[in-house]
């Protein structure tokens, strides 16, 4: 017979069993009575959203996962792992005396959708609502226990008008570095014109053209409009931020080859925040791996700008100004390198070879205009990674011009070179061949010259044309660094670099410095789908923000979803965003309310990254419908402010994936410094806790060709798997559509519902690994559920079973122990051990036989309920309670059960275990001692012979050595 007919048969005979059709009928039942009772309404202090004045003085507790996107395939039982994590411990809050606020929202703007929009002429908005109402009810589904009332979108006017709200509040703004905050932009101007602080010319403020200021303050401003090369992505169409590229210099969505160009694009100035993106990581709660990937990903070091003079062709002398650590070597220095797109190249090439020029250095090209024209297309056809694999053959080419080292007065010739990068650092370095490996074999393949100023320690000698590779060591002396003024001969690294640091900045050509990996964040995409800029241009080019009163600034209608691409190589080319298309869009006449009346203005084209609206989402859900702020400061202050344990504030526990380490949490933390610093918020953190949860994976089958095929055709015969009679591989890895192995939530749901599939995700292992979906291995957790309800309910008749007499000892004690064990679990996040002392003591009551003393089976229920809500609120309600289960009181110990009555003591004998005894956990030394040796067993071992020592350890461990 057939496990299926099987299980058929006994539910026909017992119809009041727990199967897969009760669950559906329960499930849906509790969630229509959560969702109709506001059961998991959170209260605010004020606002639209306040309520229940007892609740709101609870300690609170603000839970959240990272914003889901909508995607059209739906869910696979992979992406709810966070989902139900966080709702297990949000119930478990609630039920330890918490207001807790615990909702979900969509981030809704982005490629999928755009790109979706471009196949099939489905405009964005339609596709994305429809996809989120089918993530909305496949996540009820699993009762969720959300706050409604507090969801939204990215793509709601009414949310991203503030996204654009914010986005001015960083425009209207530039960072105090001696305040070491943000200030409004108005009391910059106010430093200008007082003449408190002098214009970049020294002009007085008033001499400056509407132009000229509105250029000084684009240098200060925290959102800023430049002229930058851009990691151009054309499989997408839009530029991508820094962060947005692998290693590999592919696209993080796609895997598309990225280039660089030069475009004009918006910026957010993160970098002005790097010391505090840094040190204020200490206080945070985060895996120490986030932090790390932080730390490196900023990238902070301390060395000296120093600035090389060069002249200039046909316009006076420059300087090119570097950024090192090893100041020590600057008389080493032979040679320099500019990144191809260093703003000055075009400046110092003059128009013919200097005399004498080495061919090598010329390329083959008759002027250097040629050659450094030549040069830069080939390097933009490169990635950055490509640039600068170490492996890989140096290329470069002579600008023609010539710096000054300005510690020897030598004339170093200035190459550009691909393997520097315009985006680190000042884009330009000096080169010492002898003591770095990149500028070593830029200098053999260029034959220029290298000298020894680090002393070899290895017997290599002093002559680096001899050497195999450059020399680099901290430990060692310096040599030949002898010149006016300066001699760092003898002295150790350390001293070396102190001394010339003090000479640089004693004679104003360079200074001791900290330099960051980090960049300003590149803030524009060529897509249509994404938060428009309320910004204007008027027939200067000058930019300005638009007032409050026209936000939201509203997605126009297009016809065309598709940007168009351009030749990163062509200067009279640009891309074609699809919002430059709708000219009456564009071309707008307005009245700003600056006193000057209505005026023509061209709107902002490119529109704002997928990211803007995860920045600050964790603020809206505390005051949603606020139509006057993005956020009340008294609630924000409530749910976010700063407390014990949380200097700086912010969201008490964030589940998601690590991936976003360096993109999402590193934005989101610098929009709310900035929100900070200028008041709005009393957070100056947006997460104090962070959680990374491993990955669902599952079983990819590929076939000989090696597609892969669905999974669930596959059959395993004698070890190896076999699809349509073909022998195919198996590798565990990702679950998703494309791998033909994605199980969705409501097949498991359908077959064994939804508390099951919660118990077995939260089962399968740590939260924070990885772990294999077995689908065979659910129907464990569903017979936990079955023997649960069978301890309580009558599967013939329906009717609950407990009793009100008292629990025996033995009962008392495996449920005391597995209150205290479920209590400490749930607050750690350790969801599998904690279902493992549910199923214990369960399975102590299914042993016992007989009724279940009433006083047992309930608080059974109340340990079950974070983890399986549904059964429980239906077993709660059958035990006679009228209110819901959810803001019960969680069970707490009593810890006169804690204590085991006896514990077994080993005692040895020459080492060897020859008895075992029951003895009291309070037992002393002397009365184990005398209790041992008056076991017969123990005495039959010693056989007569005399004990010589006897060592205790109180009440585990008697060791006899004998005579």
């Amino acid at each position: 017979m057939s496990e299926t007919h099987s299980a058929s048969a006994a539910e026909v005979a017992a119809p009041h069993r727990y199967t897969a059709a009760m669950a559906a009928d329960i499930e849906a039942r509790w969630q229509d009575f959560w969702d109709a009772e506001g059961t998991y309404a959170a209260p605010n202090p004020s606002g639209d959203l306040a309520g229940d004045p007892a609740r709101v003085a609870l300690p609170k507790k603000f839970i959240m996962d990272m914003f889901p996107y909508p995607s059209g395939a739906g869910l696979h039982v992979g992406h709810p792992l966070g989902y139900i994590a966080t709702d297990v411990y949000a119930r478990f809050a609630r039920m330890t005396g918490h207001n807790v606020l615990h909702t979900l929202g969509f981030d809704a703007f982005g490629l999928p959708a755009e790109q979706y929009a471009v196949q099939t002429g489905t405009h964005p908005r339609v596709s994305t609502e429809a996809n989120i109402r089918n993530m909305k009810a496949q996540l009820r589904r699993l009762g969720l226990g959300h706050d409604q009332r507090r969801s939204f979108a990215t793509i709601d006017p009414d949310y991203y008008r503030w996204t654009q709200w914010i986005f001015l509040q960083i425009f209207n703004s530039w960072y105090d570095d001696t305040a070491k905050r943000a200030r409004p932009i108005g009391e910059l101007v106010a430093q200008f014109e007082s003449g408190e602080r002098a214009t970049p010319d020294g002009r007085p403020w008033g001499a400056l053209s509407t132009a000229e200021r509105a250029d000084v303050l684009g240098g200060f401003r925290l959102a800023y409009a430049s002229d930058a090369p851009v990691n151009w992505c054309p499989g997408l169409g839009t530029v991508l931020a820094n962060e947005e590229v692998t290693a590999e210099g592919r696209s993080e969505r796609g895997n598309f080859p990225v280039f660089k160009a030069k475009l004009r694009q918006w910026n957010m100035r993160i970098t002005a925040y790097a010391d505090r993106l840094l040190d204020d990581l200490d206080a945070l709660d985060w895996p120490e791996a986030i932090k790390l990937q932080q730390r490196n990903w900023i990238g902070r070091s301390e060395g000296v700008r120093i600035d090389f003079p060069v002249h200039k062709a046909g316009d006076g002398d420059a300087s090119i100004t570097v950024f090192t650590t090893r100041q020590d070597t600057l008389f080493g220095a032979t040679y320099m390198v500019l990144a191809p797109e260093h703003e000055l190249v075009d400046a110092i090439v003059p128009a013919a070879w200097p005399e004498g020029t080495h061919a090598v250095w010329t390329g083959g090209y008759a002027t250097p205009a040629e050659a450094v024209a030549e040069y830069r297309k080939q390097a933009a056809a490169k990635s950055d990674v490509e640039r600068q694999t170490e492996a890989k053959d140096k290329t470069g080419v002579f600008t023609g011009a010539y710096a000054t080292n300005p510690v020897s007065g030598e004339r170093v010739p200035v190459f550009i070179a691909d393997y520097v990068l315009a985006g680190y650092g000042t884009g330009a370095v000096m080169a010492v061949p002898a003591h770095d490996a990149r500028d070593f074999a830029f200098a053999r393949v260029f034959e220029l010259p290298m000298r020894c100023v680090v002393e070899p320690s290895d017997g290599r000698g002093s002559d680096p044309t001899t050497w195999e590779d450059a020399f680099g060591s901290y430990d060692a002396k310096i040599v030949n660094s002898t010149g006016e003024g300066v001699s760092l001969d003898g002295l150790g690294v350390v001293d070396a670099k102190v001394r010339m640091t003090e000479w640089l900045a004693a004679r104003g050509i360079g200074e001791g410095t900290v330099n960051f990996r980090l960049r300003d964040w590149l803030f524009s995409r060529q897509r249509y789908w994404g938060e428009p800029f309320p910004i204007v241009y008027d027939e200067d080019g000058i930019a300005h923000a638009l007032p409050e009163s026209m936000l939201p600034l509203e997605l126009p209608e297009v016809d065309d979803y598709s940007p168009r691409t351009f030749d990163p190589n062509d200067a009279d080319t640009q891309p074609e965003t699809p919002l430059s298309r709708n000219e009456d869009w564009v071309n707008v006449e307005l009245d700003l309310g600056d006193g000057r009346g209505t005026r023509r203005f061209r709107r902002e084209t490119n529109t704002m990254p997928n990211w803007a609206g995860s920045c600050w989402y964790e603020l809206r859900y505390l005051d949603p419908h606020n139509s006057g702020k993005p956020v009340d400061p008294e609630i924000e202050r409530y749910w976010m402010g700063p407390r014990d344990g949380q200097p700086h504030g912010g969201v008490d526990l964030y589940v998601g994936g690590a991936e976003h380490a360096v993109l999402h949490l590193l934005y989101a933390r610098f929009w709310s410094k900035v929100l900070f610093d200028l008041g709005h918020v009393s957070s100056a953190e947006p997460f104090h806790k962070l959680f990374n949860q491993g990955m669902i994976q599952a079983y990819v089958y590929r076939d000989s060709r090696g597609i892969a095929v669905p999974a669930a055709e596959v059959e395993e015969r004698d070890g190896a798997y076999y699809h349509q009679g073909e022998k195919v591989s198996r590798l565990l890895g990702k679950m998703g559509k494309s791998l033909k192995n994605a199980v969705t939530p409501d097949e498991i749901c359908a077959e064994y519902g939804a508390d099951t599939l919660r118990l077995y995700e939260m089962a399968m292992g740590p939260l924070d690994v990885s772990r294999p979906w077995d689908t065979r291995a659910v129907v464990g957790q569903y017979r936990l559920l079955q023997r649960l309800w069978r301890n309580i309910v009558d599967e013939d008749t329906g009717a609950v079973t407990v009793t009100d007499a008292e629990p025996d000892e033995d009962t008392l004690r495996a449920l005391h122990k597995a209150i205290d064990g479920v209590t400490g679990d749930m607050a750690g996040l350790r969801f599998n051990t904690a279902i493992a002392k549910v199923t214990e003591v369960n399975n102590h009551l299914t042993k016992t036989g007989g009724p279940v003393p009433r006083s047992v089976a309930e608080r059974l229920v109340l340990l079950a309920a974070p983890l399986a809500p549904h059964i429980a609120e239906e077993l709660w309600h059958r035990l006679g309670h009228p209110s819901s289960v959810v803001h019960q009181d969680f069970p707490v110990a009593d810890p006169a059960y804690l204590v085991d009555e006896t514990v077994t003591c080993v005692v040895q004998i020459k080492g060897k275990v020859r008895a075992r005894l029951e003895v009291p956990p309070s037992i002393s030394d002397e009365e184990l001692e005398a209790l041992a040796l008056g076991d017969e067993t123990v005495r039959g071992a010693l056989g007569g012979a005399g004990i010589r020592k006897v060592i205790v350890r109180a009440p585990k461990l008697v060791n006899i050595v004998p005579a």
